[in-house]
Formats: C-alpha cells, structure tokens, sequence
C-alpha cells in the first residue's frame, strides 16, 4: 500500500476518532483509539514503537518513541495541547529522518476541529 493510501486511511480515522471523543482528553487516549481505528481497516498499526539512534556506528537506544507507525511507512505523532509548537515539527521529522521513512503525521487532538491540526510533514531524504 503507497503512502498517500495509507495517509487517507489515517486521515478519515482521526475524524472518526475525534467527532467520537472530542477535545480535552489525554494523547494517550487518542492513540488508543486511532490504533483500534486502523487496525479494524486491516492496517498494521504498532504503538509506541522504539526508534533507536545510530551514532558513531553505535545504536544508542534513548528513548525515543513513535506515537504510531502504520504499514512500517507513516509515522502518526499524536499531540492532546492548546496549540502546536515548532518543536512538535521538529520532532517529527528528526523521527522521519531517523527512520529513514518518508511521511508523517503530526496531529493534535485538543482543538474543535481537526481540520487545521492534522499536519503532513515529509521527510526530504
């Protein structure tokens, strides 16, 4: 499945999820059901999937999570905030440069209305 397939999927699922629960709740809520969403479309949705960094020829496992990755493609990055701060771009796409993957989503789930709170973000390679 290409990129773009897997991005509407994950688009119409965060609606789905949003008009059912609304604002106000924890990301960890809403990454729950998001998951539950894609997986019950037949999507491969893994949840806070470790994303190692190599340096100096090293794997240095840090800590770093990915809210959640579909299709071991498109990396979800969830957010429940009053608003988005450059820094939440920015650690979506050091995820999508340190996996190697093209796309991204970062979405915040804390608004009225997703339709300007679901950012596409892709990685330059």
């Amino acid at each position: 499945m290409h990129e773009n397939e897997i991005a509407g999927h994950i688009m119409r699922s965060a609606y789905k999820v949003h008009t059912a629960l609304g604002a106000g709740l924890y990301e960890s809520v809403y990454e729950a059901a998001l998951a539950h969403e894609l997986r019950k479309l037949g999507l491969l949705a893994e949840t806070q999937v470790a994303l190692p960094v190599v340096y100096d020829g090293i794997r240095l496992e840090v800590g770093f999570r990915l809210d959640i990755l579909v299709e071991k493609k498109v990396i979800v990055e969830l957010k429940s905030v009053e608003c988005l701060a450059p820094v939440h771009h920015k650690q979506l796409l050091n995820y999508l440069h340190l996996s190697q993957l093209k796309l991204g989503y970062l979405i915040n789930f804390n608004v009225p209305s997703l339709k300007d709170h679901m950012i596409r973000l892709v990685n330059g390679l």
